[in-house]
C-alpha cells in the first residue's frame, strides 16, 4: 500500500472548493477530504462533481448512531463512489459491524472504512473532564483501534504520534489516517497532537491529512507538492 496525501477541502461553498481545484488543471490531482462543512453545504452532488474530475474522495462525516441509523445511512454512502469513509469508534462494535454491512454492495465491494479513535483536538485535559475517560489517551486510542480491527473496519483516524503504535497492535496492513499534520515552520492551530509530514511518514502513518497547510497557503500547489515530497518520496 502506497502514502498518500490527502487535502482538507474544508471550504463551504461549491464555487470555493472548484476554485482551490482548478489549481491542480494539468497536474497530480491529489485525494481529497469532504467534510461535513461542504457537504452540509452542497449536498451529495459536490461529491459526484469532485468524482467526475477525476480525485479520490474521503467522505469525512464521521457517523455516530444507533447502528440501524448507521447501516442505512451508509447504505446511502455506498452509491456515492466515494474511496473512503468514517464513522466514531466510540459508537461501539456494533454501531461499526452494522455500517460494514450498510457499506458493503450487492457485488461485495465498498469503499474503504476508518473509525475515528480521538479527535486530534482532544488531549488528556479534555478526555478525563469532558468525557470523564481516565485511562491514558496512547491506550484509549489502542482500544478503539482494537475494536474497530474486530469489527473489520479497514483502518483508524488517529494522531501521527499514535500511528506507529496502532500499526503495532492491529497489524501493518490496518490502515492509519492522520490528521494534526503540519510544516515544521507552520501554525498548529486548534490541533493539540501534531507532526510534520516527515515526521508521519518515519512513525508508520500511510496517509496524511492536510488542510490550511496547504489551502490556505499562497501557492497551494507548491505546499501540496512539499507535503508530496516529505511524506511520500
Amino acid at each position: 500500500m502506497g502514502k498518500d496525501v490527502i487535502i482538507a477541502c474544508d471550504f463551504d461553498s461549491a464555487q470555493k472548493v472548484f476554485a482551490f481545484l482548478d489549481k491542480f488543471e494539468g497536474k497530480r490531482k491529489p485525494f481529497v477530504k469532504i467534510g461535513m462543512e461542504l457537504y452540509y453545504a452542497e449536498g451529495p452532488e459536490i461529491v459526484r462533481e469532485i468524482k467526475k474530475r477525476g480525485h479520490k474522495i474521503f467522505l469525512d462525516l464521521k457517523l455516530h448512531d444507533i447502528p440501524n441509523t448507521v447501516k442505512k445511512s451508509m447504505a446511502v454512502l455506498s452509491r456515492l463512489d466515494v474511496d473512503m469513509t468514517n464513522l466514531h469508534a466510540a459508537g461501539t462494535k456494533r454501531m461499526m459491524e452494522a455500517a460494514i454491512e450498510g457499506l458493503t454492495r450487492p457485488d461485495g465491494t465498498r469503499p474503504m472504512l476508518i473509525a475515528v479513535t480521538q479527535l486530534t483536538s482532544t488531549d488528556q485535559e479534555s478526555m478525563e473532564n469532558d468525557l470523564l475517560i481516565k485511562e491514558p489517551i496512547a491506550e484509549v486510542v489502542m482500544h478503539y483501534a482494537s475494536c474497530a480491527k474486530e469489527a473489520g473496519l479497514d483502518g483508524v483516524v488517529c494522531s501521527p504520534l499514535e500511528a506507529g503504535k496502532v500499526h503495532d497492535r492491529c497489524g501493518e496492513s490496518f490502515v492509519t489516517v492522520t490528521p494534526g499534520v503540519r510544516f515544521a515552520d507552520g501554525d498548529i492551530g486548534d490541533q493539540k497532537r501534531v507532526m510534520t509530514p516527515a515526521e508521519a511518514k518515519r512513525i508508520g502513518s500511510d496517509y496524511i491529512v492536510v488542510g490550511r497547510p496547504i489551502t490556505a497557503a499562497e501557492d497551494p500547489v507548491a505546499a501540496y507538492e512539499r507535503c508530496i515530497e516529505e511524506f511520500c518520496d
